[in-house]
């Protein structure tokens, strides 16, 4: 079953491919809560913009901090913002992480491209 995805602001097609989106119970440190993830995407349907805050944040009781650093989605068509880049994916590498405790922010991870729910419109096809 293959879905459509558009910018609820313009109604302009996103081409995001329902074979990489992440399933919906997917866990994530940042958390998943009203949007879809997606591991990859079509690059030229977008404008990023550079994200980074010195204050304290809280996702989840696992993913807080201090300085945040994310990539800010925008429809390329109306400049809406329908999601953020967070690099929480799958880590790239099979290293254990410092000191044997498991994956970290000093492993590299995939970046997940999470689209806010309320911003896109999805029509089964």
């Amino acid at each position: 079953m293959n879905s459509t995805y558009t910018c609820a602001e313009c109604n302009t097609d996103l081409n995001l491919n329902s074979s990489y989106a992440y399933p919906p119970d997917f866990y994530f440190e940042s958390g998943n809560k009203d949007s879809i993830s997606f591991s990859a995407v079509d690059t030229t349907k977008f404008k990023f913009e550079k994200e980074d805050k010195i204050r304290p944040f809280f996702e989840t009781l696992n993913y807080w901090g201090i300085q945040r650093k994310r990539t800010k989605i925008k429809c390329n068509t109306c400049n809406h913002l329908v999601g953020y880049i967070y690099d929480d994916g799958p880590p790239v590498t099979d290293s254990p992480g410092q000191f044997h405790m498991g994956p970290s922010q000093v492993i590299p991870r995939a970046p997940r491209y999470r689209f806010k729910s309320k911003a896109i419109r999805i029509t089964s096809n």
